[in-house]
């Protein structure tokens, strides 16, 4: 089968286009045709060398996928061949708290991800894709959405009539905007570009700040918010947005501290905070019961994730190139 392997580090050309032989599923496991991979920022910072190296090596990369249930082992009872499905982020978190510290990630430490043809994961660790979708959709739920729906909703508890915050126009940010318009609340979305700011209010982003021509964006949100602040922040840039993130969100709002586009995660500032009593939450993905949960809604109000560009799988290290331009909106996919 095909397949592409990160033998080292160095960007997108670190990935190496291979022939692996097709595995078979074990005892619990489900033998999975992958049909299609969507790509996150993760999957950039792995194959440049600066984010939980996989050991050992050579290792599949890519986290996100959706495909069709060829095979299955022995005593699997959650899927059959010919369910549409998409394996979860971590391999061995259902539900709750369980495994803290010890959740298995695909594409990192010593499992294998799903850029191949064919994957075997734990049966119990695959999602049914929601109705309607096509893989190449259902490719971009395991990580970026399922990430925005446990920060909003699992963690955030967000409420109709409150407002989100949402830094930039990348999958995690579009699908916030996706999300928080489906369960009424207002949308703030930053971008440098006002063509994407503009694609956003087509999605129904109620107020737009491009962050170069306004640097100092906090203080327009602030404006815009009657000098309240937000109730929510999907912080996504890292150390540099953090203190202007903090300014920005009312008392007793929500920092939900998902990227580092900066180069490193944003800590809190106490001092900065002072006495707002802001909740911060470092949100890593979520539990397979979150997926589900989420799958419900998606069906219920018909949302489709907003897939910028498809790419061939002979082009996978072109798509990851595209990934580090940042010229994207929403989500890139690799057709396998």
């Amino acid at each position: 089968m095909k397949a592409y392997e990160l033998h080292k580090t160095g960007g997108p050309e670190a990935w190496v286009q291979v022939e692996r032989p097709e595995p078979k599923p074990g005892p619990g496991q489900a033998l999975v045709r992958i049909r299609a991979v969507s790509l996150n920022y993760r999957d950039l910072m792995i194959a440049r060398g600066g984010y939980m190296q996989p050991s050992p090596r050579p290792i599949l990369p890519v986290s996100d996928g959706a495909g069709e249930v060829v095979a299955v082992g022995t005593g699997v009872t959650r899927v059959r061949p010919g369910d549409r499905v998409a394996p979860t982020f971590f391999q061995n978190w259902t539900d709750g708290d369980e495994n803290r510290g010890q959740r298995r990630a695909l594409g990192a430490g010593e499992i294998d991800g799903v850029l191949a043809e064919y994957v075997t994961v734990d049966a119990e660790a695959l999602v049914h894709l929601p109705e309607g979708y096509s893989f190449e959709e259902g490719a971009t739920l395991p990580c970026a959405a399922v990430t925005v729906w446990n920060a909003l909703v699992s963690t955030g508890q967000l409420k109709a009539g409150q407002t989100v915050l949402a830094q930039g126009t990348g999958g995690v940010s579009i699908f916030a905007l996706q999300f928080a318009r489906v369960l009424g609340a207002r949308v703030i979305i930053t971008s440098s570009q006002d063509e994407k700011l503009e694609r956003a209010r087509a999605l129904g982003a109620d107020q737009l700040i491009n962050y170069k021509k306004t640097p100092d964006w906090e203080a327009k949100v602030l404006e815009l918010t009657g000098g309240k602040g937000v109730e929510h922040v999907i912080e996504v840039g890292g150390e540099q947005t953090m203190p202007r993130s903090i300014r920005a969100t009312a008392s007793g709002g929500h920092i939900h501290i998902i990227g580092l586009l900066s180069g490193a995660f944003g800590k809190p500032d106490p001092a900065l905070a002072g006495s707002k009593q802001i909740h911060f939450h470092q949100i890593y993905v979520g539990s397979r019961a979150m997926f589900e949960d989420m799958n419900r809604a998606i069906t219920q109000h018909k949302l489709k994730p907003i897939i910028d560009r498809t790419f061939p799988f002979e082009q996978a290290r072109e798509a990851l190139r595209y990934l580090q331009d940042g010229a994207h909106f929403g989500k890139v996919v690799i057709k396998v």
